[in-house]
């Protein structure tokens, strides 16, 4: 009996994957990882280098992403369908061999591999790698502390009622704004009314050799990269103010 083993590949660049993901991953057999049809995967594209050269890939297209609302009936069913295929055939393989599932960032924070693990949970044996969050190296590259004291995070997604992310964003402290996509104009707005806007930073490809850091105030696009996140950092009480 082999094992489903998902690894956490953090926010995009090899050396900040754990030593145990990349053990995994350079003796796996066989390797699964999700994609958008006709790219090669961003999951893919970070194990670069590192697979085996007799490796067994099966690349998990999905069969619909911005095309239909997120929300809408059809889209549930449709990727319902699709986690229910890929669980069945991940379990068929793991009858006899280990089968390595690539996630970016952590597996267990919004991860596709998480729809995965609960049709798998208690099929299947499970190890599930960690992985830094893909939030964690947009911050870092910031160059500015994200959080002080006893400063909340607020983590919301792009994809909510703008009037929701305002609210949100008007009583959060530090904020991490997810999914941005093309929802980028309607997150500047929230962030406008909740008198965000100037405190708001735009990182897209965190870590990646393609990254790019700036003021959201200072960009005129209107839609991003998927792998893009807004931060607004938190302002708590710091030592220097008497912690």
């Amino acid at each position: 009996m082999g094992r489903v083993i998902c690894c956490g590949l953090g926010p995009g660049d090899p050396d900040l994957m754990s030593v145990r993901a990349d053990r995994f991953i350079r003796t796996a057999r066989h390797v699964a990882y999700f994609r958008k049809k006709g790219r090669p995967g961003q999951a893919r594209r970070i194990v670069e280098g590192m697979l085996a050269p007799d490796v067994r890939e099966y690349p998990m297209e999905y069969p619909v992403t911005t095309e239909l609302p997120f929300d809408s009936p059809q889209y549930n069913t449709i990727l319902a369908s699709f986690y229910d295929e890929w669980a069945a055939r991940i379990e068929t393989l793991a009858r006899t061999s280990d089968i390595v599932v690539l996630c970016e960032g952590d597996p267990f924070f919004y991860g596709s591999f998480m729809h995965l693990f609960v049709r798998l949970k208690g099929r299947v044996e499970l190890d599930v790698i960690p992985g830094m969050p893909g939030m964690t190296g947009c911050w870092n590259v910031t160059g500015v502390p994200m959080t002080w004291g006893d400063d909340v995070m607020t983590v919301v997604m792009g994809t909510m009622p703008e009037v929701d992310l305002a609210r949100h964003m008007a009583t959060s402290d530090a904020l991490v704004v997810m999914k941005t996509g093309r929802n980028l104009a309607k997150i500047r707005r929230a962030l406008k009314a909740a008198s965000r806007l100037n405190d708001a930073w735009l990182v897209e490809r965190g870590t990646m050799p393609e990254q790019r850091v700036a003021r959201l105030s200072e960009v005129d696009d209107e839609v991003s990269p998927y792998f893009a996140i807004v931060l607004v950092h938190g302002n708590g009480r710091r030592p220097e103010m008497g912690e």
